[in-house]
């Protein structure tokens, strides 16, 4: 058993309970659980206070999944490799789950938080090679829906269905190219398994995002919110 992931759990998940969008806007002088859709994601910062604090909010939550996690993956010598035996898989993979879970339920927010999107994002980069392809593949598809109906959670959710495709056709290119010997026999259905639950995860927390899509009450990408000062 690898010690080193176990220990980098409760360090992922205390990094990913970082609430940046609160931090953020509180240096703006407002509490952002009282504007727009109320939620401490990037998504809502830039809605609420604009394109740079949204940009700053977004880095910082990409970067609150993906450094504990590639730097467990690192000092547990994982980093770099597909052919990783299933039990270490799984202990990086909850090392990677843990700041998506410090983010979305945040012990200093009330164990409430933000949608997991970004934090998602940084987080399977940092399962690199394995999920950096798939997390690349699914972002660039969040950012052809956004662009074509400007519907973030609508995007999100399409983008989080469509991981566990990524996955399993990382895995099939890495055979093909001599990557793998027994590796996806050994660990791949670990690395796909969570896939799919961190899909379902990231569908079922914009539910709500869904339902006003559908009902024509979803705000856009780009939408200000005026705030009173």
């Amino acid at each position: 058993m690898n010690w080193v992931l176990l220990v980098a759990m409760p360090v992922a998940f205390l990094a990913g309970s970082v609430p940046f969008g609160l931090l953020i806007a509180r240096r703006h002088g407002i509490d952002i659980r009282q504007h727009g859709s109320k939620n401490i994601g990037a998504t809502n910062v830039l809605r609420v206070l604009g394109k740079k604090a949204g940009a700053q909010c977004f880095a910082l939550d990409v970067l609150k999944g993906l450094v504990p996690t590639a730097a467990a993956g690192a000092i547990a010598g994982l980093l770099g490799r597909f052919d990783i035996a299933s039990g270490d898989a799984l202990l990086w993979l909850g090392v990677m789950v843990c700041p998506i879970l410090g983010h979305m339920f945040s012990p200093w927010v009330g164990f409430k938080g933000g949608k997991g999107v970004a934090t998602g994002l940084g987080s399977l980069l940092g399962v690199f090679p394995v999920l950096t392809i798939a997390g690349v593949g699914a972002f660039a598809l969040w950012v052809v829906v956004v662009a074509r109906w400007r519907y973030v959670g609508l995007a999100s959710s399409i983008a989080a269905a469509s991981l566990p495709l990524w996955i399993a056709g990382s895995f099939v290119a890495a055979g093909n190219l001599g990557w793998l010997g027994r590796a996806w026999y050994e660990a791949g259905w670990a690395f796909l398994v969570v896939g799919v639950l961190l899909a379902g995860l990231v569908v079922f927390k914009h539910r709500g995002n869904i339902r006003r899509t559908l009902a024509g009450t979803e705000s856009k990408f780009g939408e200000r919110v005026e705030v009173a000062r």
